[in-house]
């Protein structure tokens, strides 16, 4: 084109340069109705323009100025407290002058969890889920297999709570310090080996049970899969008389646990505890349950049943509403 020429045109916005659109949607209720208004914003090179567009059913609404930017901003999920569903849920179980309960949930379909209570308590045989974990990561470090020997005091140890076969175990495994290490790893922030020979008076948290049994039942673990096949099957084939605690809260069949019980002697008073999966209508659950200054076994075993049901329970009516 001649320079000369071009000057004297008017200048006219190019037909082939591209347009950008954004699109926006609303809506708005008028008489009941839903009514939607669509703004287009339209820019190019030579400025930016706004067309507006309405059913006829919708009420005229004053259109966006010219540099006014037609956007509506995301309205985001509203968070579930699950906490605050767990605590709610408590509510409704009994617990006894002296006693003291903490649990804690897991939701293997949704990887959310809740945790009620932060006390410490003592193990007493639950620790034998531990006790087998951390064998099973030393002979994975190791490269080698269980002997035949230890499978024999593991399957004891689990199935049938053997206390023995946990001691030999536990001198196996370095005591404390090599269940401490171990659970440095899985994850455990707050759990401390017993002294000594006192695998039973080990220290933790419902919260870091639960890490526990993410490492036995999660995706995310330190131990192989064979590892946790091994240890998960154990734990559902636990011994009739012990067919207790978060068992409780699954709606058949379907649960593997390990249970602890120990009246201390210097109060006669009982620690009962329960950790395991349940099944609850096809979903996963993973629960934590610990309690101390219970008056009988019998009381604790009613206490930490009634906690793990109430856990599930908080996580069932959530995804109700």
């Amino acid at each position: 084109m001649d320079r000369h020429r071009a000057r004297g045109r008017r200048a006219r916005p190019s037909r082939r340069k591209p347009l950008l659109y954004t699109l926006v949607a609303s809506a708005v209720l008028v008489g009941g109705t839903a009514a939607g208004t669509v703004y287009v914003k339209a820019q190019a090179h030579d400025g930016p323009g706004l067309v507006s567009s309405s059913p006829a059913s919708a009420a005229p609404s004053p259109s966006p100025s010219v540099d006014e930017e037609a956007s509506v901003e995301p309205v985001a999920e509203p968070s579930v407290d699950r906490d605050a569903l767990l605590t709610k849920a408590m509510k409704s179980v009994a617990v006894a002058d002296g006693a003291d309960v903490s649990v804690a949930v897991f939701d293997l379909d949704s990887a959310e969890s809740a945790t009620y209570g932060d006390g410490t308590f003592d193990t007493a045989s639950i620790v034998k889920v531990d006790i087998l974990a951390t064998l099973l990561l030393q002979a994975q470090d190791a490269d080698r297999h269980l002997t035949a020997q230890e499978k024999t005091y593991a399957t004891a140890m689990i199935e049938n709570s053997d206390n023995a076969s946990a001691s030999a175990l536990w001198a196996a495994i370095g005591q404390a310090d090599g269940l401490d290490s171990a659970n440095k790893r899985f994850g455990l922030s707050d759990t401390t080996g017993g002294d000594g020979a006192l695998w039973g008076l080990t220290q933790t948290t419902a919260a870091d049970q639960l890490a526990l049994l993410r490492q036995v039942f999660g995706d995310d673990s330190e131990l192989s899969e064979s590892s946790q096949t091994y240890l998960q099957g154990l734990m559902g084939e636990i011994a009739t008389d012990q067919h207790w605690g978060v068992s409780a809260a699954a709606d058949g069949s379907k649960w593997a646990l390990k249970n602890g019980w120990l009246a201390r002697s210097t109060t006669g008073l009982w620690d009962i505890n329960s950790i395991g999966r349940v099944t609850v209508d096809g979903h996963g659950y993973l629960v934590a349950t610990l309690s101390d200054g219970n008056s009988t076994k019998t009381k604790g075993i009613s206490l930490v049943e009634a906690a793990a049901q109430a856990a599930v329970s908080a996580f069932q009516d959530a995804a109700a509403d």
